[in-house]
């Protein structure tokens, strides 16, 4: 089968708009997608500084929807036709998985950052012949059709506008899962967002769903005006005093807290800015090491890391629709699209800030 796709050849070079050969169809665990689009991630975009343990050349793109064109066999659960969003992949059998904790699957990073599932590497080829890295996050979505495992994929309404539901599967999961899930944010809690991006919007929407007071702080007036449109109070980065300005805000100190900036700086503020017993949680990957300030976990303060949420796909995708439906989380307004042509355009508006998600939808072909 021969589609177009998006490679990315070097750690440095520019996304090159291609066509690939798919030499075999989904096997028995497996669906084939046609993708309608395919949020970016900054994931993606890390690539480029992984030090080489992310192979190339490679088709990246991890938060693809679209429409199930052929499956495995009727045991996948899923039929020709089916809309689903693509999440991550997991194994489905080691005790994390077994213990409904995919996130933290023990082979999280080799299925979904080096490269995929190595058995049926040979299947994915550049015109050339020469090999792609077998599949980014169980999904290489940056093209028009990606081969899946089944247990990835959520069935979603028809209804619903499938090419913009793919960061729910990856961004959009991460940063209400965050809410929802790891930290258990309900009504009437407090809860200080650090970074008002993708995951750091998805999260004040999420607060803003389940009722809680939200303050979301970034160093960006126009990102901040769209937490305070979603319900948040918005408080600048570089504010004199952050946690005492906090702490007046929330009475006395936010019961939760969500970095996703990675800032040292700014996971210390957040800690002082908890009431005692607070809970700080950071979904960003640090670069540095993390020293904390003396005291910052006096008071039963901690804090953890959180991946992907702490979600299972199949019940938070659902969860953020039904939501998305009443009016409560709205996601799409995040969103610019691009033909998939423009790839590197969605980089560079994504890596300045110009965009808060990028969806990059492919030109539809007939098989």
């Amino acid at each position: 089968m021969r589609f177009t796709a998006a490679v990315l050849r070097t750690y440095e070079s520019r996304f090159t708009v291609e066509e690939v050969l798919l030499h075999s169809g989904p096997e028995d665990d497996e669906i084939l997608v046609e993708i309608a689009g395919s949020g970016m991630c900054r994931t993606d975009l890390a690539v480029r500084r992984s030090a080489g343990r992310s192979p190339l050349p490679a088709v990246l793109g991890h938060e693809g929807a679209g429409v199930v064109v052929e499956t495995g066999g009727p045991h996948t659960g899923l039929r020709n036709g089916d809309h689903v969003v693509l999440s991550f992949d997991s194994c489905g059998h080691c005790p994390t998985c077994m213990n409904a904790e995919p996130a933290y699957c023990h082979s999280f990073a080799p299925l979904n950052l080096y490269g995929g599932r190595a058995e049926r590497a040979a299947r994915f080829t550049d015109l050339a012949g020469d090999r792609l890295a077998p599949r980014w996050f169980g999904q290489s979505s940056f093209a028009q059709y990606a081969v899946v495992p089944a247990r990835n994929a959520v069935r979603v309404d028809p209804a619903l506008p499938v090419q913009l539901l793919g960061p729910l599967g990856c961004g959009f999961l991460t940063g209400a899962g965050a809410v929802l899930h790891s930290l258990g944010v309900g009504p009437g809690d407090t809860l200080v967002v650090l970074g008002a991006g993708a995951v750091g919007l998805a999260a004040v929407m999420a607060a803003s769903a389940c009722a809680a007071v939200c303050v979301a702080v970034d160093r960006h007036p126009q990102r901040l005006a769209l937490a305070e449109r979603f319900g948040a109070i918005p408080l600048y980065a570089d504010s004199a005093d952050l946690p005492g300005r906090i702490r007046r805000l929330t009475d006395g100190g936010a019961s939760h807290a969500l970095d996703t900036t990675a800032s040292v700086q700014l996971i210390n503020q957040a800690l002082c800015a908890l009431r005692p017993t607070g809970h700080l949680g950071l979904v960003a990957r640090l670069h540095t090491t993390l020293t904390l300030e003396p005291g910052t976990l006096e008071q039963g303060r901690r804090i953890s890391h959180i991946c992907e949420g702490d979600a299972v796909p199949g019940l938070l995708v659902p969860r953020l629709t039904g939501l998305w439906q009443a009016g409560r989380f709205p996601f799409d307004e995040l969103i610019r699209t691009y033909p998939l042509a423009d790839i590197n355009e969605a980089e560079h508006d994504c890596e300045t800030g110009l965009v808060v998600k990028p969806v990059v939808i492919p030109q539809k072909q007939s098989r």
